[in-house]
């Protein structure tokens, strides 16, 4: 009989957790089960006993995996089976390495793989802030060295009140929504969107979630203690030595520590650099470095980290010769090329975006059809990095994981800026031209340029700063950097991108590093940050104050109404007839849907005059027809009795033959009226049962005299 050991976490608003293991995937190195409601996630931890020759890193591979099964639905597509991982569960693997990766032990180089499945989901919950948690217990129920547990959770601000793991329902409702991932005692990550909320406000929802965190941590210390998995496996994955690595430290040192302060660029540092482990390596034999060259080169990187990190905290002075609050130097350039509908270059010191802007029709929406996500995305951003833009010699083989985190972080920092209920598709593609640090926030800042090149009057205009951190001594000694390079980015201990309006921030992503980051430094941080923002916002400002007024020619022309709810099966027709028929007529594009009880019409051409020729005859069918008004119709079909004349698109009355004219006729004809002629006729009646509508079209016309004559018959005589 199975016996799992199950633990409970209360969230304290009646909803709880659980963590259970000992029943499922039991050949793992590590596997729990954690549920919450009708959301099951399993997860599983694999480690290899041994670690790869040559290999000096931690090769961690982290999997996030949603069942279509999970709710109940087929995956789409010919072959009914899941594929490669969508956007949102890439996102997820990244929210969980970034979080498990900084506290694997530094000599830990055996391959790691992390698994967690999404098996069971009511499309309410939201199991991406489970994943960490789930991740963490299953390390900490086996014996992989690790020096967590962490967790995470989702802190959402409705209505003025965080609510921790909140439903996918009340996200919708919040101002700010935000992923945080900590170990008991410091917070390691941190993502989210807001809506121009204040650091400080920012702070405040950090603080909820870590106190969430804590309570998480203590419960997979009691699931560990229980499973008796406190001693972690033994290990051995280098092997060092110090003769070695006093030698480097002692011959490079002040070589390095002279570069570093040297304030040169990248690509003169780099030489330098690699000129001073090449000319120390030349008291070697070819013979000697094949035993001693992998450790000469990673004692090297250990002196040049420790250069830079003494520089900074005790001088002041940055790699490129910067001071800690100072900005690279910055040049944009908008409307650079005539293809796209808008296009803007954003360089900042050696990191550069060439950006652009495409306005499309509803035609060209992004659907969004994963296994809880059921939607169309109408403002997409891609984020492209060519290996060229470092230099790299090597091929670009498809979209990364980076790309794809690093373009959703400019997308939620752009997103909230784009005006409510706007007509166009948009379409960011930021191709970056050259990279020495935060290329992602670069992208924001072109896109904004790009957007007014094109004519989106944004709510606000966005700019984005990347921040980094040298610490020692748990924090007690430390300097914020603002604008991080890339090789600051490597060797230092925080990234901390920050991206907002005058008015407030709109996203953010934290990694750190090392323990110890106290809330006073990330005050500190956020601070500097605002700071930088807003100078680097005047410099996008200095290019371009104010969006165009009015679209580049070549951009598609767009319009949009909303429509009643009952119109929308009018304005389609039967088959489809009605809409064709004034696609084909006007030459302009109607797409038409249903959005929160109302109906949304979207019309688009190249020219205005298609676009109001079209607009002309929606709202004739949308327009309610009023007894006594006059319009101006056309005869779609002759009977002997009468006329049928479509007086508003969409809707046909009858002209019977006695309206037609104030003498009698005795045909249609008589009275020179044909198919496809355009008349005017009042509208004289509706049938209260039928709603049929009876036209005239002699009340028009000058009214003849007339004479009494015997009996019930009248003598019409024309007036002279």
């Amino acid at each position: 009989m199975i016996n799992p050991i199950i633990k409970t976490i209360d969230l304290g608003d009646g909803r709880t957790i659980t963590i259970e293991t000992g029943k499922l995937a039991k050949q793992a190195d590590g596997s729990v089960v954690v549920r919450m409601g009708d959301t099951v996630l399993l997860a599983t931890v694999c480690a290899s006993t041994t670690a790869n020759p040559g290999v000096d890193f931690l090769p961690l591979q982290v999997e996030y995996k949603e069942k279509f099964s999970a709710f109940g639905r087929f995956p789409g597509g010919f072959m009914k089976r899941e594929g490669r991982a969508s956007d949102s569960e890439i996102l997820t693997c990244r929210l969980v390495d970034r979080v498990l990766r900084p506290l694997f032990p530094d000599d830990y180089h055996a391959e790691v793989f992390v698994n967690i499945i999404l098996f069971s989901t009511n499309g309410e919950d939201m199991p991406d802030a489970l994943a960490g948690l789930a991740a963490s217990a299953a390390i900490a129920v086996s014996d992989i060295p690790f020096n967590g547990p962490i967790s995470e959770v989702r802190v959402a601000r409705i209505d003025g009140a965080f609510v921790v793991n909140p439903t996918f329902a009340q996200v919708k409702e919040a101002d700010m929504d935000i992923m945080v991932g900590a170990t008991y005692e410091n917070i390691m990550m941190v993502e989210g969107k807001m809506d121009e909320v204040s650091e400080a406000e920012l702070l405040d929802a950090i603080k909820v979630a870590h106190e969430a965190i804590k309570i998480q941590c203590l419960v997979q210390k009691e699931l560990a203690d229980a499973v008796g998995k406190t001693t972690k496996r033994e290990y051995c994955h280098e092997v060092n030595d110090e003769d070695i690595r006093k030698d480097v430290h002692s011959a490079c040192f002040d070589k390095v520590y002279a570069i570093a302060k040297s304030g040169s660029g990248k690509q003169e540092r780099s030489n330098a650099f690699a000129a001073v482990v090449s000319t120390y390596k030349e008291k070697y034999t070819a013979e000697e470095l094949k035993d001693k060259d992998a450790l000469i080169n990673k004692y090297y990187h250990d002196v040049e980290k420790e250069a830079m990190r003494r520089c900074i905290l005790d001088e002041g002075i940055r790699l490129d010769g910067r001071k800690t609050t100072e900005v690279r130097q910055i040049w944009s350039e908008v409307d650079y090329l005539p293809g796209p509908h808008g296009s803007a270059i954003f360089t900042r010191g050696e990191t550069q975006s060439l950006t652009t802007v495409t306005l499309g029709t509803k035609m060209d929406e992004k659907i969004i059809d994963d296994v809880i996500a059921h939607s169309k995305e109408r403002f997409l951003l891609h984020y492209n990095f060519p290996p060229f833009s470092t230099g790299d010699a090597r091929a670009q083989r498809g979209v990364g994981r980076r790309e794809i985190g690093h373009g959703n972080l400019a997308y939620r920092a752009l997103r909230s800026m784009i005006p409510d209920n706007y007509p166009y598709v948009i379409r960011i593609v930021s191709e970056i031209l050259e990279s020495n640090g935060s290329s992602s926030m670069a992208t924001v800042c072109a896109g904004t340029l790009a957007l007014m090149d094109a004519g989106v009057m944004m709510k606000r205009p966005v700019s984005g700063i990347a921040m980094g951190l040298i610490s020692e001594n748990k924090g007690q000694n430390f300097a914020v950097l603002s604008d991080i390079l890339g090789d600051e980015d490597h060797l230092g201990d925080m990234d901390f991108k920050v991206t907002g309006t005058e008015k407030g921030i709109t996203a953010t992503q934290m990694d750190i590093k090392v323990d110890g980051l106290s809330y006073d430094i990330l005050e500190k941080a956020l601070s500097q940050s605002k700071e930088g923002r807003l100078h680097i916002l005047s410099k996008i400002l200095e290019t371009m104050p104010e969006a165009r007024t009015d679209f580049k020619d070549h951009t598609p022309r767009i319009e949009m109404i909303m429509i009643p709810k009952d119109f929308i099966g009018a304005i389609i027709g039967p088959g489809g007839k009605i809409i064709q028929g004034m696609q084909e007529e006007t030459g302009a594009t109607i797409t038409i849907e249903e959005i929160d009880g109302q109906g949304r019409v979207e019309i688009s051409a190249r020219n205005k005059q298609a676009i109001d020729m079209a607009m002309s005859k929606i709202h004739g069918i949308i327009t309610v027809p009023e007894v006594g008004e006059v319009y101006e119709g056309k005869v779609r079909t002759v009977m002997p009795y009468g006329a049928f004349v479509e007086f508003l698109p969409g809707k046909d009355g009858l002209l019977h033959i006695s309206e037609i004219d104030w003498k009698r006729l005795d045909s249609v004809e008589e009275a020179g009226i044909k198919e496809g002629d355009i008349i005017q006729v009042k509208l004289i009646d509706v049938d209260p049962k039928s709603g049929k509508f009876k036209l005239s079209r002699k009340v028009l016309l000058p009214r003849e005299e007339r004479e009494p004559a015997e009996g019930n018959n009248l003598r019409i005589a024309k007036k002279d």
